[in-house]
This record gives C-alpha cells, structure tokens and sequence, in this order.
C-alpha cells in the first residue's frame, strides 16, 4: 500500500492538463449552479417566502439551501454505486445534466405571490435535485483525476478539483455583481436575480461538450478488463466493519472539521456581512469576491505541500487554528464593517430583562407565530429583525424591559389584547428604533465607514483556513479506499460532512442566535466541530500520502 519513491518527473504531460481542465470546468459549473442560491438568499427570502416575517423567512430560505445540502449523501450513495459499476466517467455526465436543468428551472419558477405556497415546495424540490447531482458529482471528479494522477503528485492534481468550489462560487458572485450595476438594484430584486439562473443553460451544454471528451479512468478500465469490479459496492463499502470503520474516521477525523470550517469561511462570513452587519448585499459580494481571488491560489499550494509532509498535519492544523481564530476574528470583522454598530455594543449594550416563561425563541419553521404575542417576543423580534447583540436577564412575572446603555422602554405586555394592540406595538417598535438610533445603532453601515482593507483581510484569512483543510482532502480521501469501492466509499463521507455538518451550519448558526440574541453565538458551532475533528483525527486518522491507489 506504499508508493515508490514517486513519480520520476515534474512536468504536467498534455494528457493530465486534459483531464485535470475537463474535470475542473465541469465542477466548477456544477458549483456555479448550486451557490447561486446561497448568493441570492435574501432574494429568494423575499419571492418564494414572503408568507412569514422576515427572520423566520431569511432562515428558511437558508433551510431551503441546506435542503440541497442534506441530499447529498443520499446522491452519494446512488451514484458512488453507479460510478464503481460502470465506470467514473459516464456518472458524472449524468449528475451534471441534472444539476444544470435544476438550475434552469429555478430560473423560471414563479414566485410565493403567484402560486402561493407551490412556488416554496417546488423550490425545495430542485434544491433536492441539485443535492442528489452534487452528491455524485464531487466523488467522481475527484476520484477521475486522482487515478490519472502519478504516484507523489495526487495532492497537487486534486487539489485543482478543490479550487472549483471556490471558483464556482467566484463566477457566481462576478455574474450577481456585474448583473447588478448593469441594471440597478430595484430591477435586480425584480427580475434580475434570475438571470444567472437561466444562462446556467448554455453553461451545461459547454460543460458537457468538454467532459465527453474524455475517455474513462484507467484505474477502473483496467479493472473492468480484468473483471475486478464491484459486484456490490455498497455492501463492501458500508456493511463490512473493515471499511466502514474507515469511513467514520474519515468522517470526523477529517471531512466534519473541514466542512464547517470551509462553509463558516466562505457562506457564513459573507451572510453575516449582509444580514448582521447591514452591508448592503453589492458591497458583500465585492469584499468576498476579492478575497477569494486573493485566496484561492492556496488550494493547489496545499495540495502541492502535502504531496511533500502528508495531508494530516495540514487539515488539522487548519482546523485547530479555525477553532482558536473564529471568535476573534468576527468581532474584529464587526469593528471593520459596521465600526458604528461596534462602538454602539461597547457602549450602550442592550439588555432584554423579562418573564422567561414569556419568551419564545424567535425561530417559526412553519411561519405562524408572528412573535407579537408577548411584550418580550415583540422586543426581541425587533431586536433580531434589526441584527442588534443582547443579552438576557430573567425576572420572573415581571414586564418585558429593554435596556440600551442608560435608556429603558418597558413593552406593551398588557395592552396585547385590546384593541389598540396593533397601534400599541407600532408605537413601541418607533421608539425602539429611535432609541437605538440615539445610543449610536446604525440602521445600515455606513459604505463611508467601512475599512475595506480590513474587511478584505479578515476575509482572506477565513479563506486561506479553508484553503488548509479543503486542498488536501481529496487526495486523503481517495487514498483512504481500495478502487473497487473507492467512488461509493468517499462520496459518503464527503457529502454527511459537507452536506450535513456544512450544509447546515449557516441555518443552524443564525437559529442559535436568534435564540439567544448574540450575534457571535452560532460560531460555537464551527468552533466545537473543528476542535473535535482535531482531536479524532490525531488518535485514529492515518496518513496516505505514501500509499499506491492501484488496488
């Protein structure tokens, strides 16, 4: 199971430019597809959940892009199957045309104001899609180019797979950023945001073009000559203990750790920016934009070092310095972007003081409680509507108190039931907003204000920890499994890690929050994940940087 001393050569032959740049584009479309709902989330809140109030709808629009995420396993199974029977190539034919026509139709669906509650279903329906094609398109990519890839060089020809979701996330923010200073913003939220939608078609025609080019991995031509395939993939795969015990290892000894840490810095980050700290949405994507292209060089570079001291060390220093860094780094992200909005949390902090029976966490995943009800649901709903940080104190049978710096407003508990109530809240909800506007609470941030250097290079450190954890994995995971089973046996993990762990941190995170009313709350989550993929992966993962893929 060990490599000879290598490869023997340096250059890259033209045959390997081929199949890594077939590979790469085509992944790198699939990405393309799939973050554009990340990207237009507020959007999509806005058109297809506009029957709730705007906390729980902005969390369930991020469900509905978790929904893509939480397939994917599911897809891995399906066509990590498909792909150790019948080969690596045709597969990922297959997954891409779904991915794209899933796209498309996203692009034409009609909104909640049209057809009411079929424009969500359906919606959530190609997020399903999308998920499925994904699910078995990362592990055929991936294990296409490893088994073309000369022994000692599997981290650096991989590791340009692992630039595509990164680049695919970069073209769809430089087509939402170019669409919306060719047409404004009030046409964009309109119509526009559709547009990159609909030409994912002609993409998909041009992606598939390229990947009919190539011929299938010689890897798996040569076991299927030999007739050494997998009778039953998923059986050897995950009903023998002797690989699925592998599979767990990998699993958290490595993919969870790298999920979260690769979907804090990339999704997480630029959600926060938008949501929390009220920069507007062109400004967001910009900031992101560039630190990606400043960033995204790193993944072949990791790749390429761990072809050199093994992939280990670095994925689990990347998330051992995400576990001790992320804290520290959002609050200074704070200080950069809504510098108002910091000075205001220092000096005026808010305090909600209320009956804690009388409190309900300010999330409604069917988006029938209107959190006007209680005086402390209608202070934190203000509260989390307008991404302010507070902190609770319980007294018990006593009214909802808002405190902010040396200013107090006492919420209308008793006058809920008469018939002023609506009149009553309107009026509570202005002198809150005016009160916060006086402690120094900024509604917006102020472009004018913003630090954009820093900004920028808080943003390309979160990057460059993805860039650690995310360059070496597939060379990891490829190496983890025998051939035979190889696309089934690390499509699983990938996908439980990256769809579930990942997929659904930015939904859970800002759940947290709103639930507890501090805006850095839901980073607990990548911070706890990371630490612990820290410590498995040190006692049980092994290093493969030295092992032969052939058998």
């Amino acid at each position: 199971m060990v490599d000879a001393a290598g490869s023997g050569r340096t250059r890259v032959t033209r045959a390997e430019i081929k199949v890594i740049a077939a590979s790469s584009l085509g992944t790198i479309f699939e990405w393309y597809d799939f973050y554009l709902y990340g990207l237009l989330a507020a959007h999509i809140s806005a058109i297809f959940f506009s029957g709730v109030n705007e906390t729980t709808g902005f969390i369930l629009a991020l469900a509905a892009f978790a929904a893509g995420f939480a397939v994917r396993p599911f897809g891995a199974l399906i066509f990590g199957r498909i792909g150790d029977l019948v080969g690596r190539k045709n597969t990922f034919l297959v997954t891409m045309a779904i991915m794209g026509l899933s796209t498309f139709a996203v692009g034409l669906l009609p909104s909640y104001a049209s057809i009411g509650v079929a424009a969500p279903l359906i919606l959530v329906s190609l997020r399903l899609l999308q998920g499925l094609a994904l699910g078995g398109e990362y592990g055929g990519a991936a294990t296409y180019v490893a088994e073309h890839a000369p022994p000692g060089r599997r981290g650096f020809f991989t590791s340009w797979i692992q630039t595509t979701a990164t680049l695919g996330l970069f073209a769809a923010l430089i087509v939402v950023i170019g669409l919306r200073g060719a047409i404004g913003e009030a046409a964009f939220a309109t119509w526009g945001w559709r547009v990159p939608f609909l030409v994912s078609i002609l993409l998909l025609a041009v992606s598939l073009w390229i990947r009919l080019q190539l011929a299938e991995s010689p890897v798996f031509q040569k076991m299927k000559d030999e007739g050494a395939t997998s009778k039953a993939p998923l059986t050897e795969a995950f009903a023998r203990w002797g690989n699925l015990r592998w599979v767990l290892i990998a699993l958290l000894g490595a993919v969870a750790g790298q999920a979260v840490v690769w979907y804090t810095g990339q999704f997480y980050a630029l959600f926060f920016l938008e949501k929390t700290l009220r920069v507007d949405g062109a400004t967001a994507n910009i900031l992101i934009a560039i630190a990606l292209a400043i960033g995204t060089p790193f993944f072949v570079f990791f790749g390429w070092l761990s072809d050199r001291i093994g992939r280990k060390p670095i994925i689990l220093a990347g998330c051992a310095l995400a576990a001790l860094s992320y804290f520290p780094l959002f609050g200074a992200l704070t200080t950069a972007a809504n510098p108002a909005l910091a000075r205001a949390q220092a000096a005026a902090p808010v305090t909600v003081s209320a009956d804690p029976a009388r409190c309900s966490v300010q999330f409604d995943p069917i988006g029938r409680n209107s959190f006007e009800t209680t005086g402390c649901d209608i202070v934190k709903s203000a509260l989390a509507k307008a991404g302010i940080s507070y902190a609770q104190a319980d007294t018990p049978g006593a009214a909802a108190v808002v405190q902010i710096g040396g200013m107090a407003l006492t919420a209308p508990e008793a006058s809920l039931a008469t018939p002023s109530a609506k009149a009553d809240i309107a009026a509570f909800r202005s002198d809150l907003t005016a009160t916060l506007a006086a402690a120094g609470y900024p509604a917006k941030a102020d472009p004018a204000q913003i630090d954009r250097v820093k900004v920028v290079a808080i943003l390309t450190a979160l990057v460059l920890l993805v860039t650690m954890v995310y360059g070496p994995i597939a060379a990891l995971l490829v190496e983890l499994f025998p051939s035979r089973i190889r696309y089934s046996s690390m499509s699983l993990p990938y996908h439980i890690g990256n769809g579930w762990f990942g997929g659904f941190l930015p939904t859970t995170a800002f759940a947290m929050v709103a639930a507890t009313g501090n805006i850095y709350y839901g980073l607990w989550y990548p911070v706890i994940v990371a630490a612990a993929t820290v410590v498995i992966g040190l006692i049980w993962l092994p290093e493969t940087f030295r092992r032969t893929i052939d058998d």
